[in-house]
């Protein structure tokens, strides 16, 4: 079962441009789309997580595993109950639960594993299910080979590689997660980009990198350096070239379409920085599906079975255990995490609605008043307003 906390950003970017982008992308792509998906914000990323799936089936067959793969996420379609009940209706007794995000965080795969805790306490049936969690999957080989192979691609596209600067943005967490929850996001953060270097170091390609967090909002202390505040200070220092790496992201979303791509680069111009470029998510690629398929074999003689630390594979610093496991391990505090942003069926953000709803009524109003002042307007041409005089 792939699970995704698939909010827009998560619920937590602070840039007015992405905010603003919910409506936009709403609008923008209503009529190339509506045919296809009736949300074209929220299902071309709901597509992409089934086409993972289906991949990830693909990949498991071919390695004599045949096994039914489901996706759940937390803020659309499919719901991770949905997912649950149709895994009741498949009669499935064993489990693999495989978080989309390469590193753990209380504030990403603990937010899923919460959910899930509390579907699995209240259902007789998922009670008895035997199941394990693979918490985080960064340090895995073929998951930094994949990194690498788009890395080294990209750099390929500067008229100058080796001047180019390696920019990993990762996503952002409270730091108060990290220094007084034992968050390990951090740190496993920090190991997979070294562990990507080390690989592309394999190929030669010794590129100077660095490494920010990106997508803070609210009056706490996040995760630092920011990435604004990086690009800058590059800028500053006279970096020309830079490759932007979303370390935190498998699939395209808001967070890398619009803040990366849009408001991160136009900051980068503005700094200084000459040549732009950036890694696109992993998305389906080969070497990493194949990469998960293995992940999943790995971990089902443990299914059911206690936390483990000995598999043959390189080890993450969070090892596999049951959701309930996990929780205690790195969430017995239940820090408050933060909120997404609230969802209509539709797309739009609550907030939007209002808002748009109210500016429509005040066009309406001015609309009006100018009708009856003027004497002309549509609705004198349709005789609408003549006939209340």
């Amino acid at each position: 079962m792939l699970i995704q906390r698939t909010s827009p950003s998560d619920g937590r970017s602070s840039s007015k441009l992405v905010r603003d982008s919910y409506f936009q992308w709403r609008i923008d792509g209503a009529a190339l789309n509506w045919l296809e998906w009736n949300n074209p914000l929220w299902k071309p990323n709901a597509k992409s997580h089934g086409n993972r799936a289906e991949e990830l089936r693909k990949a498991l067959c071919t390695k004599n595993v045949p096994a039914k793969v489901y996706v759940g996420m937390r803020y659309w379609h499919p719901f991770t109950e949905e997912a649950i009940e149709q895994i009741k209706r498949d009669g499935i007794t064993k489990l693999v639960v495989l978080p989309l995000y390469p590193q753990f965080s209380i504030s990403t795969s603990g937010s899923s594993l919460r959910l899930l805790e509390s579907i699995f306490r209240e259902d007789e049936y998922l009670v008895n299910m035997q199941h394990t969690v693979i918490p985080s999957w960064y340090q895995r080989e073929g998951y930094i080979k994949a990194m690498a192979d788009l890395i080294a691609k990209e750099l390929g596209s500067f008229d100058c590689p080796d001047k180019v600067m390696i920019f990993f943005s990762a996503h952002g967490v409270p730091l108060a997660y990290v220094e007084e929850a034992g968050d390990p996001y951090k740190a496993e953060m920090e190991e997979c980009v070294d562990l990507i270097m080390e690989e592309l170091e394999k190929r030669r390609i010794t590129n100077a990198y660095t490494l920010a967090y990106q997508s803070r909002v609210g009056p706490v202390e996040w995760l630092k350096p920011y990435t604004d505040d990086t690009i800058i200070e590059l800028g500053q220092k006279g970096v020309k070239r830079l490759l932007a790496v979303p370390i935190s992201f498998v699939s395209e979303h808001i967070e890398t379409l619009e803040e990366i791509d849009v408001e991160y680069k136009e900051l980068a111009l503005k700094s200084g920085i000459q040549k732009w470029g950036r890694v696109p998510a992993l998305g389906c690629e080969a070497t990493f599906i194949s990469d998960l398929a293995d992940a999943v074999i790995e971990s089902l003689p443990y299914v059911g079975a206690m936390a483990v630390s000995n598999l043959e594979a390189r080890q993450s610093l969070v090892p596999l255990g049951s959701v309930e496991e996990l929780l205690a391990a790195y969430d017995s505090q239940r820090r408050e995490l933060p909120p997404p942003v609230t969802m209509w069926e539709w797309g739009w953000t609550k907030s939007a609605e209002t808002w748009n709803g109210r500016a429509a009524m005040l066009a309406v109003l001015v609309l009006l008043v100018l009708e009856v002042t003027t004497g002309e307007g549509f609705l004198h041409q349709w005789f609408v307003l003549p006939l209340f005089r």
